[in-house]
């Protein structure tokens, strides 16, 4: 284990001997003498999230086995008759069911809930007072308390405590198959993982809380110690982010890349091609992660949402066991649905051998999800040790044909930070929200609780100092035509082969492209060419809100603008 003499609160300007923590890979306990009000690890948020957790109302439950018995006691919660494939290599009693459980009207995540403490415009002191009441109010039921591990390789490894009140028994079985329980197995390898000066993660839940100010619930971080509330949301997704969102911010302090996306290895005859995809949901990460390639390779999977990148090494890390899939391309005899878990916000009917199964494909609602197995992916992996040949942005842009490389890092670096897409229906937006509209997600990330600058100097340093190459997949249309899977995982196999043949995109420097018939650019076209600098532009406009809004919390290099406006100039001299 790697040891480490001293934590230093540069606030403060006080100094923490390591003797006066008690480590494994976070800290859950402090020896006496270092608890003290000017600790870096603590503050108001912190104490009062933790708190709750040793109350008399908490009831403690550490198997996943047991969390399966309540949910499928619990009323909200229907009993498939499908069986769970593999249930005792999952800690899962042998003759264990699908669960099914179903939310009300809101079936996705509700990003507009969301406040992180140290970001300009929240106020601590406030939230302090309202978490208290919320806290206190909430202090008259009882919660389930469960602990988990996120990160599953001994390089990184952080313990994460969960509270759910009893009575959303689904929504905390869902938690302890979406992240890896303490078993004797994990207990062990997190006492040899390597420790880091943080503190655990702590995550409040309370869904039944209400506040006149708050509609549409609440969504509270202290990033820094590791806390989070989430309040009057009863979608797991929340819960999920949540955590994820503490993780990553904590593996960013230590040296990592906080990624977004999924990761996938080809072995082929003399090499590994290993390769990154970032893009939000619906844009086609998972899809693309966990395409099989009619098993033309042999491919393994890390995972397809959320892993960080050692930026020294580049060896690559998964932080979830499972797979938290849209069910909107599983019907009921997918190959997929024996490897379902429990589902959230599908429907259920009767078969022909009047047996309970499942409605998917967004019959009932959009955004019907389910956790699903590593089984799903044969040639599954926690880490791996070789570095990325290729991150693939994933975009639904457009202007942009459906693959172009880019050979300049800082363009890689900015195309990165300027992704632009779509929302889909995993996100609880108002009415009013156009979901086919382009809107900007850098990194494919809503969960960065940290300067955005941050994650563009380490992805820069990604393709410098790792020399990874640099794509842009369009999934969603081009020149009138949509752009299906296949085409999409078509390119991906021609650079895999080595047989995809690149052209300069016409007057851009550092830009080339690969021809797909039907989806050819033409800088002759004064329609397309508007286009693009019409994309281009829009780009530019968000780099230049960003220097203001928010007080430039989330400014970027001025190289950033430099570059786009020395395309700009390009397309228009």
């Amino acid at each position: 284990m790697i040891s480490i003499d001293l934590c230093y609160n540069k606030e403060n300007n006080v100094v923490f001997k390591e003797s006066e923590v008690q480590k494994m890979s976070t800290i859950k306990q402090f020896n006496r003498t270092a608890i003290k009000k000017n600790h870096p690890l603590l503050s108001s948020i912190k104490s009062i999230i933790e708190t709750a957790f040793y109350g008399n109302n908490v009831v403690p439950i550490s198997l996943v086995s047991d969390a399966y018995h309540l949910a499928r006691k619990s009323p909200s919660v229907i009993v498939t008759d499908l069986p769970v494939e593999g249930a005792l290599a999952l800690d899962l009693p042998e003759d264990a069911k699908i669960l099914v459980h179903n939310d009300g009207a809101i079936v996705g995540r509700t990003a507009a809930a969301r406040r992180v403490i140290g970001q300009p415009g929240v106020d601590e002191k406030k939230y302090s007072a309202l978490l208290r009441e919320a806290i206190f109010e909430g202090a008259k039921k009882h919660f389930y308390r469960g602990d988990v591990v996120v990160g599953l390789n001994e390089n990184f490894m952080v313990a994460a405590h969960l509270l759910v009140p009893i009575g959303y028994e689904a929504n905390f079985y869902a938690y302890l198959l979406n992240f890896q329980p303490f078993n004797a197995i994990y207990q062990q390898r997190y006492q040899q993982s390597q420790p880091y000066n943080e503190n655990d993660l702590y995550v409040y839940c309370d869904p039944d809380w209400r506040h006149p100010d708050y509609p549409l619930g609440l969504t509270l971080f202290d990033p820094t110690r590791n806390v989070a509330a989430i309040l009057g949301l009863r979608y797991f997704g929340e819960l999920k982010k949540a955590t994820l969102t503490l993780a990553w911010a904590t593996a960013h302090r230590n040296g990592y890349l906080a990624c977004h996306g999924g990761v996938k290895q080809f072995q082929l005859a003399n090499k590994t091609y290993t390769m990154a995809t970032y893009g939000l949901s619906g844009s086609g990460k998972s899809t693309i992660t966990l395409a099989s390639h009619g098993q033309k390779y042999h491919v393994t999977v890390l995972h397809d949402d959320a892993f960080i990148i050692d930026q020294e090494t580049g060896a690559t890390t998964a932080l979830e066991p499972t797979y938290f899939d849209k069910t909107q391309d599983y019907p009921m005899d997918s190959e997929q649905v024996k490897y379902l878990l429990t589902c959230q916000n599908v429907g259920v009917t009767l078969d022909e051998n009047h047996q309970k199964v499942l409605v998917t494909e967004d019959i009932r609602n959009n955004n019907g999800r389910a956790m699903k197995s590593r089984f799903a992916t044969p040639n599954r992996v926690d880490h791996l040790t070789q570095s990325l040949d290729a991150v693939y942005w994933i975009m639904k842009d457009e202007s942009l044909p459906p693959v172009i490389r880019i050979d300049d890092p800082i363009l890689a670096a900015v195309f990165g930070a300027t992704l632009a897409t779509q929302r889909s229906s995993a996100e609880n937006v108002a009415d009013d929200v156009d979901l086919q509209a382009l809107v900007i997600e850098p990194f494919a990330n809503p969960f960065r609780c940290y300067p955005l600058a941050e994650d563009y100097l380490h992805f820069k340093q990604l393709f410098t100092k790792q020399k990874t190459t640099c794509y842009i997949l369009n999934t969603g249309a081009f020149n009138g035509y949509n752009i299906p899977p296949n085409v999409t995982l078509e390119i991906i196999e021609k650079i895999i082969d080595e047989t995809a043949v690149f052209t300069p995109f016409g007057p851009v420097k550092g830009l080339s492209y690969s021809p797909v018939p039907c989806y050819q650019p033409d800088f002759n076209s004064p329609v397309y060419r508007q286009q693009f600098i019409t994309a281009m532009k829009r780009r530019l406009a968000f780099i230049q809100e960003m220097n203001t809004k928010n007080n430039g919390y989330d400014a970027l290099p001025e190289e950033t603008m430099v570059r786009i406006q020395q395309i700009l100039l390009e397309l228009t001299t």
